[in-house]
């Protein structure tokens, strides 16, 4: 193999992502916006071309509508040198069925090998938030000799055992010398250079092509395996001997800080994703959105410039702590802690607070929203409140996560009702001075004036997005 082997990457984008519902109910987990204006395939994509490689193959399968929409916009190459992002959808090329896991996912598509005749694979998933050059992996798989290299990241030993653990080899730590499922026992798994760290799979791989292709094709006829790329393929080569791991800690991205430079998130759940966009919008953010010497790539549209109207200290539009994107209008409202997607509306006298509001959101004059995640053309109507009471957003229907993130989904109407706690729910009122209606109550609650001030839920004379 030579010293610039061919490279074709693959992307595993087919996940259905049950555990990011709502957000995935009309769409592909890797499709889901995040961070203003990219889509979580952007970031594996992004760090694919980055580093040089520019034949990538996007495997789809699940509500792959607008995944396949966002990639035929935005991902294009130069066809004069043969250069292409292509999606490819389930075929059921080797039988009757679709993606049976991650392995027979490529299985069906070795064909796309056997047009490109690649020295290297290159695996990677579709739904994390990190920089990585991957010629420094691939860099490292030739010289090693594997026929298989993973990509593994340091973890704090205690949390062992939430994770596939890659046990190194003591005297070699470039090799796996075993690859244990969730530990309970943990003696021996450090690492020889941090005794209290261990590297968890990244779910990044770089095959040999030969030696790709003949453990598909071997694990399609097993009756006992599950075709899971982690959990069959990556055993096989360690049992062989043949499993090298690339440690994330010595990838050198071009103009990343020591704050962020093994900066990895899996996105899976809704609380995670609600986390890694709040990553994003502190003075010195955990992960940096402008290094420009390694950019985050995603299609441009043609929205106005964002802009803040209003400036009388009663009605101030403005945003603090708070990523802005093109199209969006702060009318007389207040934003702070937050992610505003494109062409969202804040408008007069509302409150947006720790909250991430996707494409199309329009919030009405007195709403309030805090610690929540509003879908694409969510309309908040005027004095609706979201995320303030989780009984009341549940009664509405919302999910409210287990860190107690309101999720609306796309296209919901938030209207400004009134909540009837059940018996048990309803306080004593010689307890409760504050309850709604009294001269004390709270300003979380419903007992809210809603304005007769002139105009409607667009101050900018910007139309509603219903």
């Amino acid at each position: 193999m030579g010293a610039k082997p061919r490279v074709l990457a693959i992307v595993l984008a087919g996940g259905e992502g049950k555990r990011l519902m709502p957000l995935t109910q009309d769409r592909a987990k890797p499709a889901v916006p995040f961070g203003g204006i990219y889509r979580l395939i952007d970031f594996s994509l992004s760090n694919i071309v980055n580093s040089g490689y520019l034949k990538i193959i996007v495997l789809t399968q699940y509500k792959s509508h607008s995944l396949d929409r966002h990639i035929a916009r935005n991902w294009r190459m130069s066809n004069l040198f043969e250069n292409y992002v292509a999606p490819v959808p389930a075929q059921q090329r080797r039988g009757d069925h679709w993606y049976l896991g991650s392995a027979d996912a490529v299985y069906q598509s070795l064909n796309i090998l056997d047009d490109e005749r690649p020295d290297v694979v290159l695996i990677t998933g579709a739904d994390n938030i990190y920089r990585m050059d991957f010629s420094q992996m691939v860099d490292q798989h030739v010289e090693s000799g594997a026929e298989l290299t993973i990509a593994g990241i340091r973890q704090p030993l205690e949390l062992a055992s939430a994770f596939g653990v890659i046990d190194v080899n003591k005297t070699d730590p470039r090799r796996v010398a075993a690859f244990v499922e969730k530990p309970q026992d943990t003696s021996g798994l450090g690492l020889p250079d941090s005794p209290n760290e261990f590297l968890a799979s990244m779910g990044n791989y770089v095959f040999n092509t030969d030696a790709l292709y003949k453990v598909l094709s071997d694990d399609a006829v097993d009756p006992n395996s599950k075709h899971d790329m982690g959990g069959n393929i990556v055993p096989f080569f360690v049992g062989k001997g043949t499993c090298g791991v690339y440690d994330f800690t010595f990838n050198n991205v071009p103009g990343h800080s020591d704050r962020d430079c093994d900066y990895w998130r899996d996105v899976g759940t809704i609380d995670a994703y609600y986390e890694a966009n709040m990553d994003l919008i502190s003075v010195n953010p955990v992960f940096n959105l402008y290094n420009d010497r390694w950019p985050l790539l995603t299609g441009h549209s043609n929205l106005a410039p964002a802009k803040f109207v209003y400036g009388h200290h009663e009605r101030l539009g403005h945003a603090l702590d708070s990523i802005v994107s093109p199209g969006v209008i702060v009318s007389g409202g207040e934003v702070i802690g937050s992610v505003l997607s494109p062409d969202v509306r804040v408008n007069s006298w509302s409150t947006v607070r720790e909250s991430v509001l996707l494409d199309g959101v329009n919030v009405g004059r007195n709403a309030t929203v805090m610690r929540a995640i509003l879908d694409k053309y969510v309309v908040v109507e005027e004095g609706a409140q979201v995320g303030v009471n989780h009984e009341h957003d549940r009664a509405r229907g919302f999910h409210v996560s287990e860190g107690g993130i309101t999720v609306v989904p796309k296209g919901a109407r938030v209207k400004a009702t009134l909540y009837a706690p059940t018996p048990a729910e309803a306080p004593d009122p010689a307890e409760a001075p504050g309850a709604a209606g009294s001269a004390d109550a709270p300003a979380g609650s419903e007992a809210f004036e809603v304005s007769d001030s002139s105009g409607g839920a667009g101050d900018d004379g910007a139309t509603t997005l219903v």
